[in-house]
């Protein structure tokens, strides 16, 4: 079973450890950076040895070493800088993946992709486009990550464990995100029954703002982006059946078509196995189209610009 993982960075080679720590299968880094995903293979593989973990981590320049990959991760491309919307990194990232989809459908035609360049729903719905995959094969990392950090915050304003919360957002990933509140939980209570609105909308706001300020602090996000990552991947790999916010191609599902968003999805051995649509609210709704004209806008861009 072999994962691959386009770009050996920060972010890549941090996904290729939590696979590792999973046992989730071989893995393979590829980057057009000489000498990197070989080195990193090398640390890794020893990182395996020191776990105990009997899998191959290897390192190429060569995209042809992909092929017969069950599913590839995508997280190459230019990285958001402090005070940068992901948005700003829209044509530059767009060529790149639109050329790395390119790839993965030469070499790789059978393959899942998990997306993980910014922004996100945009560049999952490129190699979407550029390879002609189904839309169950393509899909990206968004609401998982973002569902973490909302949990965070709610465990750290309500004083709670961690263990006590669960957390929902849906939508674009980013300044568009929809933490839904009404889906989120502790200790089994809905958490707007269990502190005021003035609060849930604090916790709200630093869910959406927490990535920025990542950024701004240490020049980047990597590990919690990773586990969610590996989180998904095992779900494909050990075919989980599990549910999990993923950005995913919509065709009239919560009345939207021809947009990648963050939604809840069922994962799988087949990628994306059923898409849930859940109930939203007039107010969550219209936060959620919010982010659907956001992307609508960005892919238009994308179009005008000729990269798709």
């Amino acid at each position: 079973m072999l994962i691959t993982i386009i770009g050996s960075g920060r972010i890549g080679s941090t996904v290729a450890s939590n696979i590792i720590s999973r046992n989730l299968g071989d893995i393979l880094l590829l980057d057009i950076i000489e000498n990197l995903p070989q080195g990193e293979s090398l640390d890794l593989g020893h990182m395996a040895a020191a776990y105990g973990v009997d899998v191959t981590v290897s390192g190429s320049n060569n995209f042809v070493d992909m092929h017969d990959s069950e599913i590839v991760v995508v997280t190459a491309g230019l990285s958001r800088k402090p005070g940068m919307t992901r948005l700003d990194l829209l044509n530059k990232n767009a060529n790149i993946i639109a050329d790395i989809s390119r790839k993965i459908k030469e070499y790789s035609p059978k393959s899942k992709i998990l997306m993980v360049t910014n922004p996100l729903d945009v560049m999952t719905y490129v190699a979407l486009k550029t390879t002609g995959f189904e839309s169950t094969k393509v899909f990206g990392m968004s609401g998982l990550l973002d569902s973490a950090r909302f949990r965070y915050f709610i465990s750290k304003t309500l004083n709670v464990p961690i263990s006590a919360v669960d957390a929902l957002v849906i939508g674009e990933h980013g300044e568009s995100m929809l933490p839904l509140s009404r889906y989120s939980k502790v200790n089994g209570t809905i958490l707007s029954e269990v502190t005021s609105l003035e609060v849930v909308e604090r916790i709200i706001k630093e869910t959406r703002e927490t990535a920025a300020e990542v950024i701004s602090l240490k020049g980047g996000t990597v590990h919690a982006p990773a586990v969610a990552i590996g989180e998904m991947v095992e779900a494909v790999i050990k075919d989980r059946n599990k549910t999990l916010p993923a950005s995913t191609y919509l065709n009239g599902e919560y009345g939207i078509k021809d947009i990648c968003i963050g939604v809840p999805a069922i994962l799988g051995k087949n990628g994306v196995e059923e898409i849930i649509e859940i109930n939203l609210l007039d107010e969550e709704n219209k936060m959620f189209m919010s982010g659907v004209d956001y992307l609508r806008k960005a892919i238009d861009e994308i179009r005008l610009a000729k990269i798709l």
